[in-house]
């Protein structure tokens, strides 16, 4: 479990395994949402006991363990978020004349609830691991939330490619936020600071005294990192972004079907609504 190339494999697999778990649970009936909450609520609650656990632990185990509480912490989030449990105060469209300042004060009460929850349950790692030698399930944390608040930036800015597939019926208000444009201003500062954050990584793996465990975490973070940044430039490519995760998806939930069900729900469908990825959505 040493290698890096373990590191790295364990890492994307997660990314894309996460991810899916939690598509396929938002596609269920909404009569099992709170099924679904409930066991993610468990499972978070065990990954921050676990968390604290690790934090003194300077083991490879303990490196991944680490790794994996934090990215169960964060799923319980994008799952709580894509059920519409934990959002924010407006629950409503906007106008798609609606510029400026009240836009950007909208799409904040939006997801208002869900923003605090996270920066609350951020401040609740940091704590439980203050001072502590394993810091890979923080930083992780840390890197995920960062990234996600660049990812709706940018959504928020506009980008070319967003997803239907991603954005469920119940959140379909949600599109009304976001803008299609086939560049933003932000965008290359995202990717660039993401790589520049990477490159530390790499070079603190890299350094000739870095432990096993110090290479074996920064790859992890830096490999989780790395996904993000592709999640970014997928924003601005024409390339499908759902087709890793069909299988966690409703056969019937094509584009032209989510805009259906959308439009009959009551809700106008915005342009392009969507949500991406682990990092980026939900």
């Amino acid at each position: 479990m040493s290698s890096p190339w373990i590191a790295i494999v364990f890492a994307v697999f997660m990314w894309w395994f996460c991810t899916g778990i939690v598509l396929l649970l938002d596609n269920l009936p909404r009569t099992t949402f709170r099924w679904s909450l409930l066991l993610s609520s468990a499972l978070a609650v065990a990954a921050l006991v676990g968390l604290a656990h690790t934090a003194g632990q300077t083991t490879l185990a303990g490196a991944y363990c680490a790794f994996t509480c934090a990215l169960l912490v964060w799923g319980w989030h994008e799952l709580s978020f894509l059920t519409g449990w934990v959002t924010g105060p407006r629950r409503q469209a906007i106008a798609a004349d609606l510029q400026g300042w009240p836009r950007l004060r909208a799409a904040v009460a939006a997801i208002l609830w869900h923003e605090l929850a996270i920066l609350a349950v951020g401040g609740l790692i940091v704590a439980i691991t203050w001072n502590a030698p394993n810091q890979v399930g923080t930083l992780t944390f840390v890197m995920l939330w960062v990234m996600r608040v660049s990812a709706k930036f940018n959504l928020f800015l506009g980008v070319r490619n967003l997803s239907l597939d991603f954005l469920p019926a119940h959140l379909a208000y949600m599109g009304s936020f976001f803008r299609r444009r086939a560049f933003n201003a932000l965008l290359p500062w995202s990717v660039i600071g993401g790589l520049v954050w990477a490159t530390v990584l790499v070079m603190s793996a890299r350094a000739p005294d870095a432990s096993a465990v110090v290479v074996v975490g920064s790859t992890l973070v830096t490999t989780l990192l790395a996904m993000a940044i592709v999640e970014h430039l997928l924003l601005v490519l024409p390339l499908p972004s759902t087709a890793l995760w069909r299988w966690a998806m409703r056969r019937d939930q094509t584009p032209e079907a989510a805009t259906a069900s959308r439009t009959a729900a009551g809700t106008a469908a915005p342009t392009m609504p969507s949500d991406v990825p682990l990092i980026h959505a939900r």
